[in-house]
Formats: structure tokens, C-alpha cells, sequence
């Protein structure tokens, strides 16, 4: 039997918080890898890795939200653990391949598409792993068509936005790709989700897995904890990736310029000769005393 499947049991909630924790991850992750891009020879590892913590838990947490809405009227869906946090692994590994390619290619046409096909493939890999590890009394089918559909949106998506990375300077074109990486695997994943067709068991079981409320708001919990932190890491080691290009020279403050400016004659000279140290003292005496001497004692 053909079962009911809904994608918007929650409705418009689930979409539209999904797409924000992939933009999250995106505009992190993207501006750790400008960062590692930009910073020249004395860049820190730390950042590709940072980059890819959050992209990959963008990826992973956009997925698992949206899947909170997944529903068959028929059966009660669960997932699998292990399959379903082995994900978060898979999604952070692709996402530094994917920023390892692009540092050392750069913004050249064939890092680019061998970056973003990379990255495009680890957004479908952690949907369609995602996907098995979904649990209920029956199968789960997709049309190939729309499979390939959704593989190609992320990996579009996903070259477009790590081009405007290395491309375009600003931070607020540096958000735009990070929309643009939200794009791609809120796309990816409704469109997979399109191709999707359940064929419901005739006599149901209960699924594995635990589709209580408390599993399914994990995934949120977990991306937001996990960008809170990065956030902070970002700004506390970097205030310039926010506000400024990095390089950017620190001018000295008011006070100091005003210090510098003050006339030579008002600071003590320690290499003049003696009329730099005498002559100010005898012209103060002379002018007490008048222009012929000593006052008379008359």
C-alpha cells in the first residue's frame, strides 16, 4: 500500500528554521575559509578546520530539522542513531575536502568546480545517509530523475557560493554566499524529498528509533550550541574577519598623536648645546631686571 507522505507536518515552521541553521553554518564556515585565504603566510590551520566544523554542521543540522517534519499519515517514522549522527561526520569531512581544494587552487575555474562538486556531493551524501537511517513499517523508493536533480542543485548551489567566498571582498557579500550555501542544501534536500515515494507494509510495526519531541528538536539544539561556540572562537580570535579586512593597521589613538605634536622647544633637549639650555633662563632675568643692568639702589 502506498502510503500518505508529508513533508510540512509542522508547516512552514520546520522549512524556514532549517534554511536559517544552513545560513548559519554557511556565513561561519565561508568566512573562516576567507579568513584562511586571506591571511597570508601566517595563517593558522585552525580556520579550514573551523570552516568545516561549521559547514558540516550546517549541512547535517539543516538536514535533521527539516526531517522533523517528515511524516507518513499511515506510520510512525523513527531514525537510526548511529546512521543519523555517522552523518555529522560525513558532513564535516566533505566540507574540508571542499575548502582544502579551494585553498590551494584558489579562485581558479578548476579548484572552484572541484571544490564546490565536492562540497555539493557531501550535502547529497549526508541527505541521502540521513534517508536510511529513517525507520518505518514499510520501504522507502525514489524516482532517479529527481535524485539527479537534487545532486546537481547542490552541487551548483555549492560552486556558487564558495566562489563568491574567494571572489567578492566584504562581509556582506560573504554573507550572501552564505545564503547561497543555505540555498543549496535547503534545495537539495526538498528537492530529494520530492523524489521520495513510501510503500506502506500491510501489517505495520512499530519503527526503530525515537521520534519523541525531545529527539527531534536534537538536531537544533546541537547545530545552535555548536555555532554559538564557533561564533565566539571567531570573534575572540578575530574581530577584524567581522569588521575589517585582515591587515588592516591600527592608527594610534588621539591622545598619543596629540602627545607626538607638541612644539620641540617645550621638551627637554639632551643633545643641543648650552645656548638650547641657557638662553630661555638669562632671557627670564633680563626681563626682570631691565635692559641696563640691576635696578639702582636709590
Amino acid at each position: 500500500m502506498r502510503g500518505t507522505v508529508d513533508g510540512f507536518s509542522h508547516g512552514l515552521v520546520t522549512p524556514v528554521a532549517a534554511y536559517v541553521m544552513a545560513c548559519l553554518g554557511g556565513v561561519l564556515g565561508l568566512r573562516c575559509t576567507i579568513r584562511a585565504l586571506r591571511g597570508g603566510g601566517g595563517v593558522r590551520p585552525g580556520w579550514p578546520a573551523l570552516g568545516a566544523v561549521s559547514i558540516g554542521s550546517g549541512i547535517w543540522t539543516m538536514h535533521h530539522v527539516a526531517m522533523s517534519g517528515f511524516a507518513v499519515e499511515e506510520v510512525a517514522v523513527g531514525h537510526d542513531p548511529v546512521i543519523t549522527f555517522a552523518g555529522l561526520g560525513v558532513a564535516v569531512a566533505m566540507a574540508a575536502i571542499g575548502i582544502l581544494v579551494v585553498g590551494q587552487g584558489g579562485a581558479s575555474a578548476m579548484a572552484l568546480v572541484t571544490g564546490g562538486m565536492i562540497t555539493g556531493l557531501g550535502i547529497a551524501t549526508v541527505h541521502y545517509l540521513g534517508m536510511a537511517g529513517v525507520r518505518l513499517s514499510g520501504r522507502i523508493e525514489y524516482d532517479t530523475p529527481t535524485v539527479a536533480l537534487s545532486v546537481v542543485i547542490a552541487v551548483v548551489a555549492a560552486t556558487a557560493a564558495l566562489w563568491a567566498a574567494v571572489s567578492v571582498r566584504g562581509f556582506l557579500p560573504g554573507v550572501g554566499a552564505g545564503l547561497l550555501m543555505g540555498v543549496a542544501v535547503s534545495g537539495m534536500h526538498y528537492t530529494g524529498m520530492a523524489a521520495v515515494t513510501v510503500h506502506v507494509d500491510a501489517a505495520p510495526v512499530p519503527p526503530a528509533g525515537d521520534g519523541t519531541p525531545a529527539t527531534l528538536l536534537a538536531p537544533m539544539l546541537v547545530g545552535s550550541v555548536v555555532f554559538v561556540v564557533l561564533a565566539a572562537v571567531i570573534v575572540v580570535s578575530d574581530r577584524a574577519l567581522l569588521v575589517s579586512a585582515p591587515g588592516t593597521r591600527h592608527h594610534p589613538a588621539p591622545g598619543r598623536a596629540a602627545a607626538a605634536g607638541v612644539p620641540a622647544q617645550r621638551r627637554p633637549s639632551h643633545g643641543g648645546g648650552p645656548a638650547d639650555r641657557t638662553v630661555p633662563a638669562r632671557g627670564a632675568r633680563r626681563a626682570s631686571a631691565g635692559p641696563d643692568g640691576p635696578p639702582s639702589r636709590l
